[in-house]
C-alpha cells in the first residue's frame, strides 16, 4: 500500500503542480474565460489514464499463464524505463518547468481555444499515462485486496491538497528536497518491479534459473508477517529471490541511486 500511496503522491504532485502553473498564469494574465478549456484537457488527460490502467488490467486477465507473465513482465520494463526517466528528468528539469509551462501557454492562447485544451491535456496525460503504468507493475504479485488501490487514492489527494496549498500559498515546502527523496523511494521501488520482472521472465520460461535461489530469508521473513508484508508491498523483497533476481536489482539499484544522489553540475557563466 505504501508503494502505491509514493507512487500516486509523486506523480499526483507531479501533475498539480502543472495545472497550478497553467491556472495561475491564467487568472494572473487576466484569461479566466480560458479557464474552462484548461479543466476540460485535465478531464480528458485523467478520463485517458483510467482508460489506459483498465486496459492493461483487461489485457492480462484475458491471457494464459504464459502469456499472461510475458504481457506482466514487458510492461513491469516499460514502468520501470518510465520510471527512470521521469525521476531524472524532473531533477534536471524542474527549476526551468513553469517557465517551460507558461511560454507553452502563451503560444497555445494566441492559437485558439482548442490549443489551450491540448496543451493542458498533454501536460498531465503524461503523468498520467506513467502513474497508469507504474501503479499496474507494481501491484503485480499483491495480495488481491483493495490496499493498493486505496493507497494510490490516498495518495493523488494528498498531492492534490498539497497542491492547492502550495497555489494559495497556504503550504510551503522546499520541492527539491521533496522530488530527491520520493525519487530515492521510487528508485527503491522500480528495482523491486525490475526484479519481479526477471521473476515473470523466469516463470514464462524465457530465463533460465527459477529455482537457483541466492539465498532463503523464509525463517527471518516469513510472508504472512506484517513487516514481511510491508517489505513484499514496498520493494518487492522476497524471502526466497533467484539468483538473477538479485543480480538484476542490484545492477539497477547500485548505479541509479549513485547517479540521482551525485551533485548537479553548475553551469559556469559565458565569458563576456
Amino acid at each position: 500500500m505504501f508503494a502505491s500511496y509514493l507512487i500516486g503522491l509523486r506523480e499526483g504532485l507531479e501533475a498539480t503542480l502543472v495545472v497550478s502553473v497553467l491556472v495561475a498564469f491564467l487568472v494572473k494574465s487576466e484569461r479566466t474565460d480560458r479557464l474552462p478549456h484548461v479543466w476540460a484537457g485535465i478531464g480528458a488527460a485523467v478520463a485517458l489514464s483510467v482508460a489506459f490502467g483498465a486496459l492493461l488490467t483487461f489485457t492480462a486477465a484475458r491471457l494464459d499463464y504464459t502469456r499472461q507473465e510475458l504481457f506482466e513482465a514487458i510492461t513491469s520494463l516499460l514502468a520501470v524505463g518510465f520510471v527512470t526517466w521521469m525521476i531524472f528528468w524532473m531533477r534536471r528539469a524542474a527549476r526551468a518547468l513553469s517557465k517551460e509551462l507558461r511560454g507553452r501557454l502563451a503560444g497555445a492562447l494566441e492559437v485558439g481555444s482548442i490549443a489551450v485544451a491540448v496543451m493542458a491535456f498533454l501536460a498531465v496525460a503524461r503523468e498520467g499515462l506513467e502513474t497508469a503504468l507504474l501503479f499496474f507493475a507494481s501491484v503485480q504479485g499483491a495480495t488481491a485486496t483493495a490496499q493498493p488501490l486505496i493507497g494510490i487514492c490516498l495518495g493523488l489527494l494528498t498531492a492534490v491538497l498539497i497542491g492547492w496549498g502550495l497555489y494559495r500559498s497556504a503550504v510551503r515546502i522546499n520541492l527539491t528536497k521533496f522530488f530527491t527523496w520520493t525519487g530515492v523511494l521510487l528508485i527503491l521501488v522500480a528495482a523491486g518491479i525490475l526484479k519481479y520482472a526477471v521473476h515473470d521472465f523466469q516463470e514464462a520460461g524465457v530465463l533460465p534459473g527459477l529455482n537457483a535461489r541466492a539465498f532463503d530469508l523464509s525463517a527471518a521473513l516469513p510472508a504472512d508477517s506484517w513487516y514481511g508484508t510491508v517489505l513484499s508491498g514496498m520493494f518487492n523483497l522476497t524471502p526466497q529471490p533467484s539468483v538473477a533476481e538479485v543480480v538484476v536489482w542490484a545492477a539497477y539499484l547500485v548505479p541509479a541511486l549513485v547517479l540521482f544522489l551525485r551533485p548537479q553540475r553548475v553551469s559556469a557563466p559565458a565569458a563576456a
